[in-house]
């Protein structure tokens, strides 16, 4: 698998990748994070064109995974990462995440984090077993940027599910 960065005609096959890799919260009766759009193009080409969304490429360079970032409170924030189900459960994931680290070490960023469902196994048990440690009231961690995204999401209905923010420092930051 290889990293690098979106090119601006795969913006539509991230939309597709997003569906897809919604499907499978269907199983746990979240229907309506199945059936949720994926984010709108000029919002994917904002993420593009400030160098802020990788994929990860197959053998014929096309894309079956991809991650959004952008920098919250001194950490390198993950707006979204998604795997299409058929490259799923390869470490792709986990490579994009790791791509992110390296990019945020070189920008001086502390730490890694995002908002996830504590209750979907390829959710907050994933990035757990990835380093990230869930962040309670409180946790100097849980920066006020955290807490707008937590309720921008429950504005847009993700709390009708148990969600928690995660973060993850890197090697070589402060705790």
């Amino acid at each position: 698998m290889r990293i690098r960065a979106a090119a601006p005609a795969e913006l539509p096959l991230l939309q597709s990748i997003e569906r897809a890799a919604g499907e499978p919260f269907r199983t746990l009766g979240m229907t309506a994070i199945a059936d949720d759009e994926p984010l709108p193009l000029d919002v994917l080409e904002g993420y593009r064109a400030a160098g802020r969304a990788w994929v990860a490429v197959d053998g014929a360079d096309r894309p079956v995974a991809y991650l959004l970032a952008e920098t919250v409170d001194g950490a390198a924030h993950i707006e979204q990462v998604s795997v299409h189900p058929a490259a799923a459960r390869r470490g792709v994931g986990r490579e994009l995440i790791e791509h992110l680290a390296a990019a945020a070490r070189e920008e001086g960023l502390t730490a890694l984090t995002l908002t996830t469902f504590t209750e979907v196994p390829w959710n907050a048990p994933y990035y757990a077993r990835l380093g990230f440690r869930p962040l309670a009231d409180g946790d100097p961690g849980l920066t006020d940027g955290l807490l707008a995204i937590s309720r921008a999401e429950a504005a847009h209905g993700l709390a009708a599910w148990p969600r928690i923010c995660m973060r993850r420092e890197l090697a070589g930051s402060p705790a």
